[in-house]
């Protein structure tokens, strides 16, 4: 007898449907696993066979064969322990068909029977979902997770014995063992939904940088601030989520997932509700940085998927490593290229880089630096063309004057630059209704083309523009991405000279210490 149990296995973020066969017959006694396993999975039959012991079930001395299709799928991780051991149960005849009909089982063994959590139980339970699956049976310890995709009933199991014992039950009976766990989303999503900690305000006057960090906020654009040390520029950085527009539910699903799958999601987190903040050091690897292994995961890249990417002196990192960034920027992307085959792991963050003008930091106060001309340009030339072409805003961070230092001068809090970001989402978002954009800078060439059209005034100012600055392409369409945005601030449905002018201010900053 042959008997089917579904599960589900990981492929970068997404998750496919498997099916683990189990056959049971006479022969010499082995237990022999087919259908690409991985080497975690390969080691499911010890785990499985001591937790059948330890669970007061012996395995017979037979010939015993599992299948896990479909077979040409990579299968990696320990979540095949439980659905392997209720097949082979169901192939001895403890379990019947219906017991097991439409319902996807996962989960990790311990040599006492325990059922052990897993990560990327989200992605498998919306497969689940879309497949048609009713039930999902989930470590417990997975439950609430599970239970974030509505309109599948999901099981939480602690131990193997309890696992069979409600496979074997009626559904009066199961009802009473085993409660399904439900997660009401809408509302959870709604009270996690709370202001971010720290305010513009605490910043004492520094306008520029907050002007700029409200353009950067409202059109999801790359940004760079060059200053000396103490101006600011980190603690900008910390204090621009709290001017972005909060997550969609859809978008937190997204970024979920890619949590899940990198197993940073519990029971004290089920859910991603505000929008991710990465802040790599200078040291952090390549792998980390892109994400990969043997079974690929995703890095600080992915997991900076719709938030913000703080690289904080960025002139300090590695070029090797900064060149990762070039890929994802513009397709938003990256993918990851192992034996097993390539994954896709998705990376719509927005950059937010910080840098000292010079080696010492306070180029041009002549008073203070004394690096040579030729010093700043290699030292501003660690940060390679291609990188640059792809920031929208380059803001110069000044020295604080003494005013701002005591407190005299607030100027803008985070709520005020906030009611501006909403206004301009807010047309972003009628603007864009029914198609994949919810950022001006996220418009590809095509959607600049049609979205934005500038008057023969304004389009003669920017051609004058293109040859005086020797803007590339990419370089023209970020300052007319960074125009509609300045625009959207001001409520106007046209992009004027005035929204032109302050968007090539924010291009070609880095060109006065590059041309020293």
């Amino acid at each position: 007898m042959v008997a089917v149990i579904t599960t589900g296995a990981l492929h970068g973020i997404e998750s496919r449907l498997v099916e683990v066969e189990a056959d049971v017959s006479n022969g010499l006694p082995c237990i022999d696993m087919v259908g690409s396993p991985g080497k975690e999975v390969r080691e499911a039959k010890e785990r499985v066979r001591v937790a059948l012991k330890n669970s007061k079930i012996t395995l017979p001395p037979m010939r015993i064969t599992i299948n896990l299709s479909p077979a040409d799928l990579p299968k990696e991780g320990t979540g095949f322990d439980l659905p392997i051991a209720m097949a082979l149960l169901a192939a001895l005849g403890y379990l019947s068909v219906e017991h097991t009909t439409n319902v996807m089982i996962v989960g990790e063994l311990g040599l006492a029977g325990e059922v052990k959590g897993i990560r990327g139980i989200l992605p498998m339970a919306m497969e689940a979902k879309a497949k048609g699956i009713k039930k999902c049976i989930v470590p417990k310890s997975n439950a609430s997770e599970c239970a974030v995709v509505q309109g599948i009933e999901v099981i939480g199991v602690e131990s193997l014995e309890q696992t069979l014992l409600y496979l074997q039950s009626d559904e009066l009976k199961q009802r009473e063992m085993i409660r399904p766990t439900v997660v009401d989303v809408e509302s959870l999503f709604q009270r996690t939904q709370e202001t971010w900690g720290m305010d513009y305000a605490e910043m004492g006057g520094q306008e520029s940088i907050k002007r700029a960090m409200q353009i950067a906020a409202a059109g999801f654009h790359n940004i760079l601030m060059i200053g000396p040390p103490g101006a600011g520029k980190t603690m900008a950085a910390k204090r621009l989520p709290g001017i972005l527009p909060p997550l969609t539910l859809a978008e937190s699903m997204e970024v979920s997932k890619i949590y899940s799958v990198a197993g940073l999601l519990g029971e004290d987190e089920i859910l991603i509700t505000k929008r991710p903040f990465m802040s790599p050091h200078h040291t952090v690897t390549q792998q980390a940085l892109a994400g990969g292994g043997r079974t690929p995961q995703p890095g600080i890249i992915s997991r900076s998927h719709k938030g913000i990417l703080f690289l904080d002196e960025i002139v300090h990192f590695p070029s090797y490593i900064l060149e990762i960034l070039r890929q994802p920027m513009e397709d938003k992307k990256i993918y990851i290229m192992r034996n097993m085959g390539s994954c896709m792991f998705p990376a719509d963050f927005m950059l937010v880089a910080s840098m000292n003008p010079c080696p010492c930091g306070y180029y041009p106060d002549v008073n203070r630096c004394k690096c040579t001309p030729e010093k700043v340009r290699r030292y501003v030339e660690r940060l390679s063309g291609p990188i640059i072409d792809r920031i929208d805003i380059c803001i110069e961070a000044p020295k604080i004057k003494y005013q701002e230092l005591n407190g005299r001068l607030t100027g803008s809090s985070s709520a005020m630059l906030r009611e501006g970001v909403e206004q301009a989402r807010n047309m972003q978002e009628k603007r864009y209704r029914g198609r994949n954009i919810s950022f001006n800078g996220q418009l590809g060439p095509k959607e600049i083309e049609h979205f934005i059209v500038l008057d023969k005034a304004e389009e003669k100012y920017m051609e004058d523009i293109f040859h005086k600055m020797n803007l590339s392409s990419r370089s023209y369409h970020k300052v007319l991405k960074v125009a509609r945005t300045i625009a959207d601030l001001e409520g106007a449905e046209m992009i004027r000279r005035e929204h032109l002018m302050e968007a090539v201010c924010y291009r070609g900053l880095e060109d006065k210490y590059r041309e020293l």
